[in-house]
């Protein structure tokens, strides 16, 4: 045995005692009792038109079987990361921070969605998405490539998340979400995602009346059925609330509905931010006069604004990202670079990002599973208040956000508080 001088022992336990304080700093995080699942599913650009006409018998099932919207107005502008992170944080575009699919940050710089790096940095997403707060009351969560879930916001990320791939098939994602939700209680996620962009795909290089749109129809609904039948074999069904929604609709662009950005203010005077159906700019100093005096106003297939002079039903135009200068194309055109347009296809092709009261940009609402009452439809609603119903369901305390649960109260079986 070996014995310490009374010196040296006093010396071993003032390290022992300071040892804690110098050890990494763990967030304790609490173990919630297992409970329902909650899935949100995302087809990107379904309007409510796409159902109900023969080729979503699955969807069409689980519409009829719980709850539907009318439709759901997206927040403006009616993009597509905008739109996918009000989803989940109840907060409008000009709070949240991701204000267009393209964007600049005085601090981050440039993000666009094929930018990694931005894509993958916390900084740019404000908010708390459902994932961070129930991640932060010990909810495990595995999201499949839904905005903002790449990135560490306020330093959470979801247990499990995906890289956004184009390539990964679908009846990969449904095997990886599937797999997820008939998991034993302990690791099986309390919220997760999944998401199809074929749909707006199809839309956009086709068009919405197209047959590859029909065709990408049947497929996602094809998907959504065949992961019914795997949970229901699992027993897995009952214990999971889905809500499927989609982003935005389509509108059809016709070939040549294109404007040129530099026709609508010279690149001398102004500089191109972000383009597409919401187009802004930033006058050049010296030249602020000249790029209002060419921008402002009425123009065909056009309409300019300064930022803090936009409609107000739009709530937009307060956030620093936002240009100073923000046009809104008129449904059925877009504006890009020229040498954008000189690598356009020369065929009927559709759009989004107009005006969220217009009629082609109206999405989608169905709601199935345990928490829900069967046979609803309900009025169309806006989609901030998507997200209070998932904390609801969840049984959490919501963030601050511009949604209102009692828009959806009547989706509910049990009444919502």
């Amino acid at each position: 045995m070996i014995r310490l001088q009374p010196r040296l022992f006093a010396a071993f336990i003032a390290i022992l005692l300071v040892l804690p304080a110098c050890a990494p700093q763990v967030r304790e995080v609490p173990v919630a009792a297992p409970g329902n699942s909650v899935l949100l599913v995302s087809l990107d650009g379904v309007h409510p038109d796409y159902l109900g006409r023969g080729e979503t018998p699955h969807l069409d099932r689980l519409a009829r079987e719980g709850v539907h919207a009318q439709w759901m107005t997206p927040s403006y502008p009616s993009l597509t990361f905008p739109n996918h992170y009000t989803l989940v944080t109840g907060l409008r575009p000009d709070r949240h921070g991701i204000i267009h699919n393209t964007m600049q940050d005085e601090w981050l710089g440039r993000f666009w969605l094929a930018n990694r790096d931005a894509v993958g940095d916390g900084r740019w997403w404000g908010g708390e998405p459902v994932w961070v707060s129930a991640e932060n009351a010990g909810m495990p969560t595995a999201t499949l490539s839904w905005p903002g879930s790449e990135a560490p916001v306020r330093g959470v990320s979801p247990t499990r998340w995906n890289v956004f791939d184009a390539n990964r098939s679908i009846d990969e994602r449904i095997g990886i979400v599937a797999g997820w939700l008939t998991e034993p209680d302990a690791t099986r996620p309390r919220f997760a995602t999944l998401y199809f962009e074929h749909p707006d795909s199809a839309g956009h290089d086709h068009g919405p009346s197209s047959e590859a749109l029909r065709e990408a129809m049947r497929s996602v609904d094809a998907a959504i059925g065949e992961l019914r039948a795997r949970l229901e074999q699992a027993g897995a069904w009952d214990r999971t609330d889905i809500v499927i929604v989609s982003d935005h609709g389509m509108a059809e662009v016709p070939v040549g509905n294109v404007v040129a950005t530099e026709d609508m203010a010279d690149p001398g005077i102004a500089d191109l931010v972000m383009w597409g159906q919401v187009v802004g700019f930033a006058p050049r100093a010296g030249h602020e006069a000249a790029a209002e005096a060419s921008l402002l106003g009425k123009h065909p297939h056009y309409e300019c604004w300064r930022k803090h002079e936009m409609p107000a039903r739009w709530h937009y135009g307060t956030h620093p990202r936002i240009p100073p200068i923000v046009c809104q194309m008129d449904v059925g055109w877009d504006a890009l670079p020229r040498e954008r347009i000189a690598r356009r296809p020369q065929q009927t092709r559709g759009s989004h990002g107009y005006d969220p009261a217009h009629p082609d940009m109206r999405a989608i609402f169905i709601a199935h599973g345990p928490s829900f009452r069967g046979g609803v439809t309900l009025p169309a609603f806006e989609n901030v208040d998507v997200y209070p119903l998932l904390m609801r369901l969840l049984d959490l305390p919501p963030a601050d956000n511009d949604g209102d649960l009692d828009t959806l109260r009547d989706a509910l079986r049990t009444p919502a508080h």
